[in-house]
């Protein structure tokens, strides 16, 4: 599969839209959401990165937050984490009806994860010198499970994205089908964030500003580095968990899960070589 079908959401999935999700692992929605809708997240994320950046904010929930620097020099966040408990406009975003249509696609009970695991993410992808997240090697998102001592659960990862996402801006690939796969190879097709290497199978996800792309949680995924530098190279992409099983929400005292306290290593140029622990991408 080079390229794939993508979809207009109308409020419910068509019996097209579960089936193309059930047989390849991924959904693509395009113009989910207006401009508008973009650019007050935007704007709203850029307000609280202001106040993280000043205040020298190191966790939410125990999640640690990721910083590194645009191409200005200046010094962003890189990885928001429960940035719809920080910001209105994302928290509107990610708790709007249309997003329960999504539960089709899950078992029965699934829920959104906004109190849990690391909220709504905010990733932030810039190709710079000083930059700690441009790129993302070979995962998935389920296998985080055995941190938190429970068996690999159904989830979905709710990405939209708020720039445009081509092969020049690196890029979300997806081996699609392999959230079919035995345990065995969810955990070792590939190294854990190692490997980077192009795959003869994988599929480029090519998305718009306001579109939505939804992934299964045990597909192996990986966001390619950019081959431009600075602006051109900008990706920012918000993911919302939708989960099943035990409600688990996490505090101001929550502790740091093992694989968090390696989350400095993952996507960075000053440790590309060294292998880091399971995070989201």
């Amino acid at each position: 599969m080079s390229t794939y079908k993508k979809f207009t959401f109308q409020g419910s999935l068509t019996a097209e839209q579960i089936t193309f999700f059930q047989e390849n692992g991924f959904i693509h929605f395009e113009q989910y959401a207006s401009r508008e809708t973009v650019d007050d997240i935007i704007t709203s994320t850029e307000r609280v990165q202001e106040q993280w950046v000043r205040d020298n904010v190191q966790k939410i929930n125990g999640v640690p937050i990721k910083y590194g620097k645009d191409e200005h020099g200046n010094t962003i966040v890189q990885r928001f984490a429960f940035t719809n408990q920080h910001s209105d406009a994302v928290s509107q975003f990610a708790s709007h009806p249309n997003l329960d249509a999504l539960k089709v696609l899950m078992p029965a009970g699934a829920r959104l994860g906004l109190e849990e695991k690391d909220g709504v993410v905010f990733n932030h992808y810039v190709n710079t010198e000083g930059s700690n997240f441009f790129h993302m090697g070979w995962h998935t998102d389920s296998a985080r499970d055995i941190f938190y001592g429970k068996k690999v659960a159904p989830m979905l990862n709710i990405g939209f994205y708020l720039d445009d996402s081509t092969q020049a801006q690196g890029g979300l690939r997806i081996l699609p089908g392999t959230h079919k796969q035995g345990l065995w190879d969810l955990f070792f097709r590939k190294k854990y964030y190692l490997n980077n290497n192009e795959d003869n199978k994988e599929v480029l996800v090519e998305a718009k500003a306001g579109d939505l792309v939804i992934h299964d949680g045990r597909i192996w995924h990986r966001v390619a580095p950019s081959p431009n530098i600075g602006a051109a190279s900008r990706r920012r992409v918000m993911y919302i968990p939708m989960i099943v099983g035990k409600y688990q929400p996490k505090h101001a005292q929550s502790s740091t899960p093992l694989y968090l306290h390696l989350l400095p290593l993952v996507g960075s140029k000053k440790h590309k070589n060294l292998i880091p622990a399971f995070n989201r991408a």
